[in-house]
């Protein structure tokens, strides 16, 4: 009797705008960290951590031991370089508070708010 092959892809952003995904086959009972290890992607970006790096299935966070399922994707998250509390308090000094905010478009006449 053959073994059952799951159906994986491996997803990581090394920068803003570019996506690498690798679609896998491996036999059933399989990690997140053989996922990543069979993947390459530990080759071609050596700056991903593979035993502190963060990993998610299907943008849930999980350990390295977690065992996969059919169809999981596996997602690599890169540490963030700007606090996103302080991007926000730089854009909105720049735009000012006119050019910033919910209520930016609004219609031509109407009330403050709407």
């Amino acid at each position: 009797m053959s073994e059952a092959l799951l159906q994986l892809s491996v997803v990581y952003a090394p920068k803003a705008r570019e996506c690498v995904e690798v679609k896998l086959s491996l036999p059933a009972p399989c990690t997140v960290l053989q996922a990543l290890q069979q993947s390459g992607l530990l080759l071609q970006f050596p700056e991903i951590d593979d035993v502190h790096a963060l990993m998610g299935v299907w943008g849930r966070r999980v350990k390295l031991n977690q065992c996969l399922r059919n169809l999981d994707r596996i997602e690599i998250y890169r540490p963030l370089r700007v606090d996103p509390k302080v991007a926000r308090r730089e854009r909105f000094a720049r735009q000012g508070s006119r050019g910033a905010g919910l209520f930016v478009n609004k219609r031509a006449g109407a009330k403050a708010g709407y």
